[in-house]
């Protein structure tokens, strides 16, 4: 639930853009990053200066508040990948020297393999379904499908998750795997 600023004026509630951000940056950031964006944290800020940009004039309750900012995200993701298709590639010289090295990434990094091995397609719903916790019908609206092809690409990504990371060879995946909830009979059909 998204926390109002102020009383709802002419019938329509005002939101508060801090409250905005603190509520949905982290599970944006993580669709973003699923999406294998370079530089995931600068677009964030770049989705979020849209966001409070656009916020008053936004009507809805706070589901479609929910769908409205990853629909943001996902139009500024296919705007970086333009944008890095036409930048000429690093001529493969020295890079310059960082004054600090980058602090430690809390996403568990077999997760992150695992994603890496699925198809474009099923990153994205996988992301957009349990990271962005968007329902199907929002997932297949916002990438053009159907909610069938929404849930035969999500459950092929679950499938393909599941052995990657080991549970048909009886090990048991990583507790940031269970603890998304990912392992439960729920999320394949949901």
């Amino acid at each position: 639930m998204i926390i109002r600023s102020k009383p709802p004026a002419a019938g329509e509630p005002s939101r508060d853009p801090a409250e905005v951000y603190r509520t949905l940056a982290s599970a944006v950031l993580g669709y973003v990053r699923s999406q294998g964006v370079p530089e995931p944290e600068d677009l964030v800020g770049e989705i979020f200066l849209q966001v409070v940009r656009d916020l008053p004039r936004f009507r809805g309750d706070d589901a479609a508040l929910r769908r409205w900012v990853f629909t943001l995200a996902h139009h500024r993701i296919v705007d970086a990948r333009r944008r890095s298709s036409r930048r000429p590639a690093l001529d493969g010289g020295d890079l310059p020297d960082w004054p600090a090295p980058p602090p430690a990434d809390p996403i568990d990094p077999e997760l992150i393999r695992a994603l890496g091995r699925l198809t474009a397609d099923q990153r994205q719903v996988v992301a957009l379904r349990f990271v962005a916790d968007l329902p199907i019908e929002a997932v297949a609206a916002l990438t053009g499908r159907r909610a069938g092809a929404v849930k035969a690409l999500q459950h092929r990504a679950l499938d393909a998750l599941a052995r990657t990371l080991g549970t048909e060879a009886g090990t048991e995946p990583s507790p940031a795997w269970r603890a998304a909830g990912l392992l439960s009979p729920e999320a394949a059909g949901a």
